[in-house]
C-alpha cells in the first residue's frame, strides 16, 4: 500500500474546491520498462482526477511519492525526429536571449546543452535531475537531486533558468514558480518550454495527463502563475502544430507585480475532459471486437504511458503479441504493469501480414511513415 500525498485544494488559487472527475483504479506507478518480473508483483494506484469548481483546473488529488514515481528515468522524450526537431528548437529559441549562465531544471538526459552548445553558443550550464543519463559529449554539469530553495541557494547566480516539459511535473507549479522567481535578479529570464495541453485533449492524445502530467496546465493557466509570480512574459512561440509552447518570461521588479484574477474555466474543461474519456472507452470497445476477428497477428506500439492508458481503459491483452518500440533501451524488456516485452518494429519485416494498435498522438505520421517505408508496406495501423 502506498501512502498517497493527499492535494485537497486547486494548485492555482489554493482553494478547497475541488469536484471529483474520473478514477482510474489500480495503475501503474511507473510509465517505463524493466529487466524482469510479472505485472503481479508491480506496484499499483488509484489516479484520481478532479476539477476546481472556480478555475476549472483538472489535477490529481492525490500524488505519488518521488521517489516511488521517479524511481527511474523511462527515456521519454529523448527518441524519435520530432523530439529531435523539438530540442533543437527550443535550443533556437533560448539562443535569442544570449545567455551566459543557465541552470536548466529536468533536462536528464543532456540533450539541449549539447545541440546548444553544438550550434556554436558558448555557455557555462548546469542540469539539476534526480535521474541523470547524459547523452556523450554532454557539455554540462549535473547536479543529481530535485531543484528547491535549499539547492539554489548552494549555487552561484545565473542569468537564465531554463526547463522542458518539466512544469507539468511538478506538483505545487505555484510555489515552484515562486521559487524559480526568487532564484531570478530582476530582468533575469525564465526560458521553458511545455506540452500544448488543451491541444492534445482536444486531439484525444493517450498520453497527455497520467501520474507524472498531474496538472492540466494550459496557457491561461501558465500566464496566470506568470503573473501572480512576478515573472513578465516577454515572448511565446508555438512548435509544430500543436507539440509544445516556447515561453520567454523576465523577473519583475517589485514595484511591478500583480494579483491577475483566477481564469474561470470549469464548463470547458469538465466537457472537455470527459468528452476524452468516452472517446478511449469506446475506441478500446472496437479495438477489442477488431482483434477477437482478427487473423493475423496484433502488436501495440509504444512501451510508454500510451499503452498503459489502452490497458488500462479495458485492452484485452491476450491476442496481443508485445509491444513495438523504436527505443533500444527498452528492447528486450517488460513495459511495467504488463507482461508483455518489448521488441524493436524491425520484427514486422519478417511477418507478411501484421496489425499495430498505434495511439502515439503527435507521433503517429513519423511512426507509420518509418514502418511503412522502411520496414513493411503491408502493415496495417489501427488508430
Amino acid at each position: 500500500m502506498i501512502d498517497m500525498i493527499p492535494r485537497t485544494r486547486c494548485v492555482l488559487t489554493g482553494k478547497e474546491d475541488l469536484e471529483p472527475l474520473y478514477t482510474f483504479h489500480d495503475f501503474p506507478v511507473f510509465m517505463g520498462c524493466v529487466e524482469d518480473g510479472s505485472a503481479a508483483g508491480d506496484t499499483r494506484a488509484d489516479m484520481r482526477w478532479a476539477i476546481s469548481r472556480e478555475t476549472g483546473c483538472i489535477q490529481l488529488d492525490a500524488l505519488l511519492p518521488l521517489d516511488i514515481l521517479y524511481q527511474a528515468s523511462h527515456g521519454s522524450g529523448s527518441v524519435g525526429g520530432l523530439w529531435m526537431k523539438h530540442h533543437a528548437a527550443f535550443a533556437d529559441f533560448i539562443r535569442q536571449f544570449h545567455p551566459q549562465k543557465v541552470l536548466e531544471i529536468g533536462g536528464g538526459h543532456g540533450i539541449l546543452p549539447t545541440l546548444y552548445a553544438k550550434q556554436g553558443s558558448a555557455c557555462d550550464w548546469t542540469v539539476v535531475e534526480p535521474n541523470p543519463t547524459p547523452v556523450d559529449g554532454c557539455p554540462a554539469q549535473f547536479i543529481r537531486g530535485f531543484f528547491d530553495e535549499d539547492l539554489y541557494r548552494t549555487l552561484p547566480p545565473v542569468d537564465a533558468i531554463v526547463h522542458s516539459h518539466v512544469l507539468e511535473h511538478i506538483y505545487e507549479p505555484d510555489a515552484f514558480l515562486g521559487t524559480v522567481s526568487a532564484a531570478l535578479r530582476e530582468g533575469d529570464r525564465l526560458l521553458f518550454s511545455v506540452p500544448d495541453l488543451e491541444n492534445l485533449l482536444k486531439k484525444k492524445t493517450t498520453n497527455c495527463i497520467n501520474f507524472e502530467h498531474t496538472v492540466f496546465l494550459t496557457e491561461p493557466f501558465i500566464d496566470y502563475l506568470l503573473r501572480k509570480n512576478s515573472l513578465s512574459l516577454e515572448r511565446k512561440e508555438h512548435f509544430d502544430n500543436g507539440h509544445s509552447i516556447f515561453y520567454a518570461a523576465r523577473k519583475m521588479g517589485r514595484d511591478a507585480a500583480e494579483t491577475p484574477a483566477p481564469p474561470q474555466l470549469h464548463a470547458a474543461y469538465k466537457a472537455l475532459f470527459l468528452d476524452y474519456i468516452t472517446f478511449h472507452e469506446e475506441l478500446v470497445a472496437q479495438l477489442n471486437s477488431a482483434m477477437r476477428q482478427a487473423d493475423a497477428p496484433v502488436f501495440l506500439f509504444g512501451a510508454h504511458i500510451f499503452s498503459l492508458y489502452l490497458i488500462n481503459f479495458g485492452l484485452e491483452t491476450e491476442k496481443i503479441q508485445g509491444i513495438l518500440d523504436n527505443d533500444p533501451h527498452k528492447q528486450g524488456k517488460r513495459l511495467y504493469g504488463t507482461d508483455l516485452h518489448v521488441s524493436s518494429p524491425r520484427i514486422l519485416k519478417d511477418i507478411p501480414q501484421a496489425n499495430v494498435i498505434l495511439r502515439a498522438g503527435i507521433y503517429n505520421d513519423e511512426i507509420k511513415r518509418d514502418i511503412l517505408e522502411n520496414i513493411n508496406p503491408a502493415v496495417v495501423f489501427w488508430e
